[in-house]
């Protein structure tokens, strides 16, 4: 093979490679954005999952679209304890739920803000549980401690808790606010603020009160 044939050849194979990164790419943006409106959000059984359309980060149900999620439980990050959206201090409160990492970038921007929306309303009957995903267990105790984080989180490295949560998590940072009945209420696919979690917190925490969950 010429010198130029060689070229040639490594000059395609890096084209190739190029081709295949942008399709991963491409998968991953799109899935990302695999989120729903009310409309779109479909049940398997009586539990919540969601389908992928158009690629909004931020969906909202209305109460009538509302089906409760799976029981999403695992191991206290912090104690190893059994710890589960079924446990009795979770019962009948509005909870936000948020699927971090202590890698992830975004994650870590956003959590004085949850930490604020949580202060702001835990006195009215909102819980927040966390979701700690795909990360060493001993730097995320660290974050947690480090940030004075004041709720607990499930640690689940290999994300068991997806198929309960009924929402896709290729990337992090996802955040859920359920209703009373533990149904989604309000998904952002993307890191959030406190001023905009805070005002999807309030909207649920002003609809009349539902049966307990569970």
């Amino acid at each position: 093979m010429t010198a130029v044939q060689v070229s040639s050849v490594q000059t395609s194979r890096r084209y190739r490679r190029v081709a295949i990164l942008a399709l991963l790419l491409a998968a991953v943006v799109g899935f990302a954005g695999a989120c729903s409106t009310g409309d779109d959000a479909v049940a398997q059984g009586d539990t919540f999952q969601f389908v992928s359309p158009g690629g909004k980060t931020v969906i909202t149900y209305d109460p009538d679209d509302r089906k409760p999620i799976g029981p999403v439980s695992g191991e206290d990050l912090l104690t190893g304890q059994p710890l589960s959206i079924t446990d009795p201090r979770y019962a009948g409160k509005v909870v936000v739920i948020n699927a971090w990492a202590s890698w992830c970038g975004p994650c870590r921007g956003e959590s004085d803000d949850l930490e604020q929306v949580y202060e702001q309303f835990k006195a009215q009957g909102v819980d927040f549980l966390g979701l700690n995903m795909r990360d060493d267990r001993q730097s995320a105790q660290d974050f947690v401690g480090d940030r004075k984080v004041g709720y607990p989180s499930i640690y689940d490295y290999a994300g068991a808790t997806v198929g309960d949560l009924g929402i896709p998590l290729p990337v992090l940072p996802v955040t859920v606010v359920l209703d009373r009945q533990h149904r989604p209420a309000a998904v952002f696919i993307k890191s959030i603020t406190a001023e905009e979690l805070g005002a999807a917190v309030a909207r649920v925490v002003a609809e009349t009160s539902g049966p307990v969950a569970g």
